[in-house]
């Protein structure tokens, strides 16, 4: 086996080839090389939303909504099942319903109102927090419905509270209910805190 005579370069010329290249590198990168900060400005353009307190209180409030829960008769099962998996009140950012008026904004009045339960259904309007918006769910919270005449049924809830929203029906479907809800987030919308007064 014969052995080949490679010529390998000695150290010094491997040092000034290196040498060589640091120098022109070096020659070359005097100033430095600025940052591709373009991106940032077309960032900006695409994320700075310019509005008004309104519209963002408007927005805030449209989608957090939380209703009290104050089923009384028949028309509270059409508004349990509104909040299913089938209609799914959870899109509009109506997850639970609050058994505490202190953390709701929205009061469902479903079914019919008796004068005897008039005075605890005015007792959690007033410990609701404003804004608070109240929506009235069927004939017999509308209007009385067929116990119009009884003696003990409240002729319609606008009687014991300021109604906003009526949804008619006996009892209306949960499409009902969600239309009337996003009245609601219309009405919510379109709330002004130049025009609410702080008392």
């Amino acid at each position: 086996m014969e052995i080949k005579n490679i010529n390998l370069p000695s150290l010094n010329e491997v040092d000034i080839a290196e040498g060589i290249k640091v120098n022109s590198l070096r020659e070359k990168c005097t100033e430095p090389i600025p940052d591709p900060d373009r991106w940032l400005d077309e960032e900006i353009k695409r994320n700075v939303l310019v509005t008004s307190v309104d519209a963002m209180l408007g927005w805030s409030r449209r989608y957090s909504t939380w209703p009290v829960n104050f089923g009384l008769a028949c028309c509270a099962f059409e508004m349990i099942a509104s909040a299913s998996s089938r209609f799914d009140l959870s899109r509009f950012g109506m997850d639970i319903f609050r058994a505490s008026p202190r953390q709701a904004d929205l009061m469902i009045v479903a079914g019919t109102l008796t004068w005897k339960m008039a005075p605890l259904l005015r007792r959690i309007y007033d410990q609701m927090a404003e804004p608070k918006w109240v929506l009235a769910m069927g004939a017999c919270a509308v209007s009385g419905g067929t116990f119009r005449e009884s003696y003990s049924v409240v002729p319609g809830v606008n009687r014991i509270v300021p109604v906003d929203v009526y949804v008619p029906g006996c009892p209306p479907r949960p499409e009902g209910l969600i239309y009337g809800i996003t009245m609601i987030h219309h009405k919510e919308t379109k709330l002004s805190i130049a025009k609410t007064s702080l008392e």
